[in-house]
């Protein structure tokens, strides 16, 4: 009796595998055939998004080389500015710091080439004197704008306007 239930029993498990490889065939198949209308679907999106960008690149580059012939450079005789060479010093105390500024001039009337290059001498000479606890914070920076455009009106004798700070560094 054992034996004939056990004949019995091998059917139905072999059965149930079948069906369970079955469904899991068709569900595969359903889903790689989903996948692939989903695909066919967002794919020309895709390609529709990386063309606009492209174009949108091709646009900026455009904008920026018309933007760059059109606006005038900061150092010029048209606007009186004169950009300074970029001032790299040791600081008095502590020697091992170091500051690097970068000035602009406004002149009133046309530039002066002499006049800009003894402007960052001074300036050079100034910043040697100068302790990192007199430049710290803002304020201590607004004492060191006020006593560089100091110098420059000393040196320029009112031919200078105005004294910009492009970049202040300290190291």
């Amino acid at each position: 009796m054992a034996e004939t239930e056990a004949a019995e029993g091998q059917p139905k498990k072999k059965s149930a595998a079948m069906m369970t490889i079955a469904g899991l065939a068709i569900l595969t198949l359903l889903g790689a055939g989903g996948g692939w209308v989903v695909g066919g679907l967002v794919a020309p999106n895709i390609l529709g998004a990386e063309q606009a960008e492209q174009a949108k690149k091709a646009k900026d580059e455009a904008a920026q080389k018309e933007g760059e012939a059109g606006l005038p450079h900061v150092s010029t005789e048209a606007n009186n500015v004169v950009q300074l060479e970029p001032i790299t010093s040791n600081l008095a105390y502590p020697s091992e710091n170091w500051v690097r500024l970068e000035v602009a001039l406004l002149f009133n009337g046309p530039p002066d080439v002499k006049l800009a290059e003894d402007i960052h001498q001074d300036i050079l000479a100034y910043v040697r004197t100068v302790s990192l606890q007199q430049i710290e914070g803002p304020r201590g920076f607004e004492y060191l704008k006020d006593d560089v455009q100091e110098r420059v009106d000393l040196r320029a004798q009112g031919r200078v306007s105005k004294v910009m700070f492009r970049t202040f560094v300290v190291e």
